[in-house]
């Protein structure tokens, strides 16, 4: 993927002074088990590879975002949030990957050498615990970071905002483990300090691995704060004189063992308090309750505990942190996607070298979650025209078709997919009316429901009453690849692909 991004966009390389210590473990050997990396990794391992590190355009990152969209924002909003994330994805003829841009306050950053010279020490770094920086903008005023995007949100979304499942025990085990090692990779890399650690700076990858976000690897701004959350969740040495030190992170990791064990983001001198010596029970998470070990759990809030001491030189290292929590790594031959509930991940092999729209993109992904909010965002815009009623029809079946519609709408909204697909059925039993979107709407329902049989005959259905309908190619193209046909998934998708292309040139004119 480096190789076909350097091809296309400007590529500052590093002076001499730059490859230093990025490259000083390259050629060491690295043990590892399953679950731990005991040396640093200078570059990730095969079929694991990030792009290389790049200088991008601000007019690529601009047309990666849609203009910067509120639509991509994939940051939490909130008014003390000068800095956002986007979600993007380069329209370049490769087709490459979706990537998180990180915009910057005009102000952030006002020297633009340094803000270059500290987004390159952070783009050396590669490793598989990662969100990687593959890049950063520095034009005018604009400044700009690039990283890895991770689809499957973040730590603070499923131990807090949850819809489906909790995290099971064994999966916060191997969040904190994975976690400890990113930082421990970043120490041993000369990048110890980490600003605002909390668990929306755990992201989830593709196969529902934990990684660190690089964006907490430099500041928000050249003078700002090191910590924008709530105080009471900052380390005592940063509140006394602005100081941040390596322990300073570890204080911080603290409060994510916290969270890992409550469920909640409890204040580190309330969950301290609560125990006081106390069942390890009255701090752990209810919908755990029954499904973790005690001797685990009163094990990871002592390591807690020891993050939070008051004194930074009394807290553990991070290569203790990491010691003590591999030996409480267990299901390691279950995948992390199977335990945090998320689909896995597949992708439909691409033919076609044209840049793909939101939907073509979701649909090449196999990003269930995103064709769902795609097609809720759409309505039924695609319907005009395609049905009419006559008087007769309007007055005796109308009000059950419309009321059945909504019933349909309202639990395809709301995410409850068996029961839109019983409000889109009866829609489709009770009178004539041929809505391709009511199909395409109970097809992605059926995916999310492992239906991928019934999905492409209504995807199918469809495209009979729409001949030239792009989406209705797309749910096929998922369909087929759910159903193991994958080669023709491909040529479904480009054929979609060609559709929509040909659709958006026939409006132009």
């Amino acid at each position: 993927m480096g190789c076909c991004l350097s091809s296309l966009l400007q590529l500052k390389k590093p002076s001499a002074d730059d490859d230093g210590r990025g490259h000083a473990h390259a050629n060491n050997s690295i043990h590892q088990n399953h679950h731990h990396q005991n040396e640093v990794e200078a570059a990730p391992q095969t079929g694991d590879c990030a792009p290389s590190f790049l200088e991008f355009s601000f007019a690529d990152l601009k047309a990666a975002t849609n203009n910067f969209s509120s639509d991509h924002i994939v940051s939490e909003i909130c008014d003390k949030a000068p800095n956002v994330v986007y979600r993007g994805r380069l329209q370049t003829e490769n087709n490459l990957g979706c990537i998180a841009v990180k915009k910057f306050s005009k102000a952030a950053w006002p020297d633009a050498k340094q803000f270059a010279a500290e987004a390159y020490g952070v783009g050396k770094l590669r490793n598989k615990r990662l969100a990687n920086l593959i890049g950063f903008c520095c034009e005018g005023d604009e400044r700009l970071l690039v990283a890895e995007y991770m689809p499957n949100c973040t730590l603070a979304k499923h131990l807090f905002h949850w819809e489906k499942q909790t995290i099971e025990w064994a999966m916060r085990l191997r969040v904190a483990l994975y976690i400890a090692e990113a930082l421990e990779y970043c120490s041993q890399a000369a990048r110890p300090l980490y600003h605002d650690l909390n668990a929306d700076r755990v992201l989830f990858d593709e196969d529902g691995d934990p990684r660190l976000s690089c964006f907490g690897l430099m500041k928000n701004s050249m003078d700002g704060k090191s910590y924008s959350t709530n105080l009471a969740y900052t380390p005592p040495e940063y509140l006394k004189d602005g100081t941040v030190i390596p322990e300073s992170v570890i204080y911080s990791f603290g409060t994510i063992l916290l969270d890992l064990l409550s469920g909640k983001h409890v204040p580190p001198n309330q969950a301290l308090d609560m125990i006081g010596g106390k069942h390890i029970s009255l701090l752990m998470d209810s919908h755990l309750e029954g499904k973790f070990s005690t001797e685990e759990a009163t094990l990871v809030f002592e390591l807690a505990s020891q993050c939070l001491q008051y004194e930074p030189m009394d807290r553990p290292s991070i290569k203790e942190l990491v010691a003590a929590l591999v030996p409480l790594q267990n299901k390691s031959d279950i995948p992390s996607y199977e335990m945090l509930g998320i689909p896995k991940q597949e992708r439909i092999p691409l033919v076609s070298q044209q840049p793909l729209s939101q939907m073509g993109d979701a649909c090449a992904r196999v990003d269930l979650t995103a064709i769902h909010q795609l097609l809720l965002l759409s309505h039924y815009k695609d319907d005009d025209g395609s049905y009419e009623l006559s008087f007769q029809e309007w007055t005796q079946q109308i009000r059950d078709m419309l009321e059945a519609r909504k019933r349909g709408d309202i639990a395809f909204r709301d995410k409850d997919f068996e029961g839109a697909i019983d409000g889109y059925t009866t829609f489709i039993d009770v009178g004539n009316v041929l809505s391709p979107t009511v199909y395409a709407r109970r097809s992605i329902c059926h995916l999310l429901c492992d239906q991928p049989d019934f999905a492409l005959r209504d995807a199918m259905q469809a495209q009979l009453i729409h001949p030239e309908w792009h989406v209705a190619f797309y749910l096929q193209a998922v369909a087929l690849v759910k159903l193991g046909m994958p080669k023709d998934a491909a040529d479904m998708l480009n054929e979609a692909c060609t559709l929509e292309k040909r659709r958006h040139r026939g409006r132009a004119y």
